[in-house]
């Protein structure tokens, strides 16, 4: 592979038979704990109610959206969304309660070049902080590597959102930088880190993944043996 052309100047690594890669569906995506299935009217009032248990409104603070005041605005929102083909809208169902308890969305798709990201990540209590949370992560990380054969996975977020980006760090992304004034949200100026998985990464944390959400890495009252970031530290 030439990283150089005939002029001597850098170009990077060749990609040999790089195609297009198919853009991503409606699909199911089943785990262990959780499952995704695309976000449908039909999942807006326990949704809603979900996201009701929590004590305030501080998991709206990062989000591009105000709070809706009532089930009947968001089922308006849930509707207005759950058919566009980018972002492409997931709920994540619990397996044991068959309930739905939070959304996350694949967006930003581009097939050309092999790289795509999750965004618009909203989990009730119900879902923050279980092993669900972590596996529903896992599963679009999955899809988007192992099924579709994307190059490049992407994660980004207010800078100051400081529980965004330590989740970003615990899954396995890394960091790349902060672009400036990237934004205007809600009045306010944004930064914007930038997170990301490159396709060589995959398989060692994929492995990590595997091993953490194992059931015989949980106690019997739910407690995680050893951390995701130490089953990573094992490959290298």
């Amino acid at each position: 592979m030439n990283t150089f052309n005939q002029f001597g100047q850098p170009i990077g690594d060749a990609i040999i038979d790089w195609q297009p890669r198919q853009h991503p569906s409606r699909v199911t995506l089943q785990g262990r704990y959780c499952r995704l299935e695309p976000l449908q009217v039909e999942h807006a009032d326990a949704l809603f109610s979900a996201y009701s248990l929590a004590k305030d409104t501080r998991s709206w603070t990062w989000l591009l959206r105000e709070p809706d005041a009532n089930a009947r605005e968001f089922a308006g929102w849930v509707d207005s969304v759950r058919e566009l083909a980018d972002p492409i809208h997931f709920t994540v169902i619990d397996n044991q309660t068959q309930a739905p308890v939070g959304t996350l969305a694949l967006m930003r798709i581009d097939p050309k070049n092999g790289v795509m990201e999750v965004g618009h990540v909203h989990f009730s209590p119900l879902l923050s902080r279980t092993p669900m949370s972590t596996e529903a992560q896992y599963l679009l990380m999955k899809y988007a590597f192992d099924t579709l054969g994307y190059r490049r996975y992407e994660w980004k977020c207010n800078s100051l959102n400081e529980p965004s980006r330590k989740a970003a760090l615990r899954l396995g992304f890394q960091f790349e930088g902060r672009f400036r004034q990237a934004l205007v949200t809600k009045g306010h100026n944004r930064d914007t880190d930038w997170f990301s998985i490159i396709d060589k990464e995959w398989p060692a944390l994929a492995e990590a993944f595997e091993n953490w959400l194992a059931s015989d890495n949980f106690t019997a009252d739910g407690k995680q043996r050893r951390s995701l970031e130490s089953w990573r530290e094992m490959r290298l």
